[in-house]
């Protein structure tokens, strides 16, 4: 029985040995991508989406201000029209011919073409 228990001990001995050889040897798989071009990609996706982040807001901002400027333009047409209005007025106002009858009409007397104020009438 020694023999067999001898024969048992080789045998588990050359299992262990065969197990660590097996365990020693080193597969080198080739990787699809490797790590520097891992780190690249991630580089290159990165500022590809910084930079359509940055490509957006900068046309959102300048629609916005475009839109403020166009909103500025129809203010100033619109007081450009007030002033025009105003500046016919004035000409309408100071026509010569309506302050001379406004003049009569509140008793001013005209001395050599200037319009001044007559004396007040004292009423008892």
């Amino acid at each position: 029985m020694s023999a067999e228990k001898a024969r048992v001990l080789h045998d588990a001995q050359q299992q262990t040995q065969t197990q660590q050889q097996q365990t020693k040897v080193h597969v080198h798989k080739k990787k699809w991508v490797s790590t520097g071009e891992k780190a690249l990609y991630t580089l290159v996706s990165s500022l590809a989406i910084a930079a359509s982040v940055f490509i957006v807001s900068y046309s959102s901002s300048l629609d916005s201000m475009n839109r403020d400027i166009q909103k500025l333009e129809g203010n100033i047409s619109d007081q450009k029209v007030v002033n025009e209005n105003l500046q016919f007025k004035i000409k309408e106002l100071s026509d010569p011919e309506r302050i001379l009858k406004i003049a009569k009409k509140n008793g001013l007397k005209i001395h050599q073409s200037k319009v001044k104020q007559a004396d007040t009438v004292s009423g008892s």
